[in-house]
């Protein structure tokens, strides 16, 4: 009998012989796919500030996070997997109702801020590297963001936001243009300091925030039903629990992988703000493209290149995740049809969320909103939002009602409470600070 390295629940025999083995590649999508959006350009944004405000002194967070982020993740993933419904309708049977709106309207407001963000800061970047009329290009960005997830299939379509997660890559690649202090690196990142002060709390929260953010759950959780969907034999765990074991094992190397592959960008994001421009005394950055443009003079035409063409890829993988997440979550709470892998008709209210929330995003950008305080705070407003959720999601997958055999394993308990705690005491910090 196989046993999976990260769970106790492989009691079930495993699938059947004969099965095809899927290879790395198959083996990950939602769990990727989440992590890659994860760095957008409203994350790249807040990254960027933090490296060029505190310079090296914010690294240890990304160590620090990264269990903590994949565990909420592998929970979330969990119900999907083993319900075979996305976190809205699970939470929807079990909570009152308007902590459930109250939730998916906070989420609402703040993924269209973020939409409009990372669609203007995608307009921005291809100005700089081209130049021509931005506000063109961010109504091109947004439509063709909205015309993928309209007309193409989920299953097309996601071999496409693997491939864009290759962008990411940008951001490691810078290292090889900059001179890095690998020693002082080290000791920032193993030995945290830092001062209890109100920017360095409200900094943390927006990091949590952007790393641990709600659209996340809910994106991941919906995209492991689609997965398991698609995947001929397979079912929810519930009904199937001979699958476990294999579907498990799946579902976590995914979600890991994907997460240390979004917090190793964050973490070269930050590095590269730090030591470029924290370093030459730019303590200012407001934007990922005003991130890029300082980068030129200090470090060359190339690394501006790559932190650019960085900006419009993730630009790309991110805003179908936001647009997606709010209407997962809202249809599944009003129990509309749901599913990327649904014709437009067959799940109209559901696809009219999509395009609301991308072209509100679009709109955000002729109202000269301002882009700095519109994405730190909303990275900050996920932080304070995402505590009490997370407190109804481990109530949740800690239920036998809910879970059956599959509640969380102790492992899950500690990585998801502590996750919980983590972000409660950051903003209660932040909070405590304010009038200091």
């Amino acid at each position: 009998m196989r046993r999976s390295v990260f769970d106790r629940h492989s009691s079930a025999p495993p699938p059947a012989a004969g099965a095809p083995k899927r290879g790395l590649l198959a083996r990950i999508g939602p769990g990727l796919i989440t992590g890659a959006s994860d760095d957008d350009p409203s994350g790249i944004a807040t990254y960027s500030q933090v490296g060029s405000q505190f310079g090296l002194g914010m690294l240890w967070t990304m160590v620090f996070s990264y269990p903590l982020m994949s565990g909420i993740q592998e929970i979330s993933a969990r119900v999907g997997r083993v319900t075979g419904h996305g976190l809205a309708a699970s939470l929807r049977k079990h909570f009152p109702a308007w902590v459930l709106y109250a939730a998916i309207g906070l989420l609402l407001v703040a993924n269209t801020i973020n939409i409009g963000a990372d669609i203007g800061a995608m307009g921005a970047a291809l100005h700089l590297l081209i130049g021509g009329p931005a506000q063109i290009y961010v109504v091109g960005f947004g439509l063709l963001c909205l015309l993928l997830q309209i007309f193409i299939p989920y299953r097309s379509y996601v071999p496409y936001l693997k491939w864009l997660c290759l962008g990411l890559f940008a951001y490691v690649g810078i290292l090889f243009v900059v001179k890095i202090p690998w020693l002082s690196v080290l000791h920032a990142t193993l030995l945290p300091h830092f001062q209890l002060t109100k920017e360095s709390f409200t900094a943390i929260v927006a990091i949590f925030g952007t790393t641990i953010s709600p659209y996340l759950f809910f994106w991941q959780a919906s995209e492991e039903v689609e997965e398991q969907k698609l995947n001929p034999g397979e079912s929810p765990l519930l009904k199937a629990p001979e699958q476990a074991p294999d579907q498990l094992s799946t579902m976590q190397t995914d979600t890991w992988v994907g997460m240390a592959f979004s917090n190793v960008v964050a973490f070269f994001i930050i590095l590269t703000a730090a030591v470029v421009l924290n370093a030459h005394g730019i303590k200012d950055i407001q934007t990922s493209s005003q991130a890029a443009e300082a980068l030129r003079p200090v470090a060359g035409r190339f690394a501006f290149l790559l932190f650019s063409l960085g900006i419009i890829g993730t630009g790309l993988l991110a805003v179908p995740v936001l647009a997606g997440s709010s209407a997962y979550a809202l249809g599944e709470a009003r129990q509309w049809p749901v599913g990327l892998e649904r014709k437009p008709k067959e799940a109209r209210a559901f696809y009219w969320v999509i395009a609301l929330s991308t072209l509100l995003g679009v709109g955000l950008n002729e109202v000269h909103l301002d882009p700095v305080k519109a994405l730190f705070w909303s990275a900050v407003t996920n932080g304070v939002v995402a505590a009490p959720l997370m407190v109804m999601i481990m109530l949740m997958a800690s239920r036998k009602k809910v879970m059956g055999t599959f509640t969380l394993s102790l492992r899950l308990k500690i990585l998801g409470w502590g996750a919980t705690l983590a972000m409660a005491a950051v903003s209660v910090g932040m909070f405590a600070t304010m009038g200091k």
